[in-house]
């Protein structure tokens, strides 16, 4: 079986990466991941006489298993770090330093959820599948709870006297 695993690398490794590089947007994030497929097939596969009736098909599931861990991880990772070390991570525009204190004060009002969703997407660059993923929800709603995120910020930079 060792040999199934070698050619399995082989023949897909180039696919499952790029799937992967797809999905976390980051090179290294892939790679690591598409390592960790890899090494999970050669594992399954030395185990016994199984043999997978499409090898690719299951190391596309396999892949899907580990990023979906992957974001699960990082959603832990979130939890529990103030506003203020996630703003304080993200290098600051040449905006005035009064508009950056503005939005940030703006962005503590929100909701725990919306704070979440604007964080990820704005200031980490999540896509909605990581959002969707780490707030356990469909995609479509992560969509929504942004848009009313960004109406709320909105709406709150106005009452300020902030144009946007």
């Amino acid at each position: 079986m060792e040999g199934l695993a070698e050619l399995a690398f082989r023949r897909h490794h180039a696919q499952i990466y790029r799937y992967l590089r797809r999905k976390t947007g980051d090179a290294d994030r892939a790679e690591d991941l598409a390592q960790e497929v890899f090494a999970d097939a050669a594992s399954a596969l030395a185990r016994g006489d199984w043999r997978p009736a499409s090898m690719l098909a299951w190391l596309y599931t396999i892949a899907q298993r580990r990023f979906a861990d992957e974001v699960r991880r990082r959603r832990h990772s979130y939890n529990g770090v103030p506003l203020d070390d996630l703003l304080d991570d993200v290098p600051a525009p040449d905006y005035a330093a009064g508009l950056a204190r503005a939005l940030g004060e703006a962005i503590s009002r929100l909701s725990p959820n919306q704070q979440q969703v604007i964080c990820m997407k704005l200031l980490r660059g999540s896509s909605f599948c990581d959002i969707a993923s780490a707030m356990e929800v469909s995609e479509a709603a992560a969509k929504m709870r942004f848009q009313r995120a960004l109406t709320c910020l909105r709406a709150d930079l106005e009452q300020q006297g902030i144009g946007t």
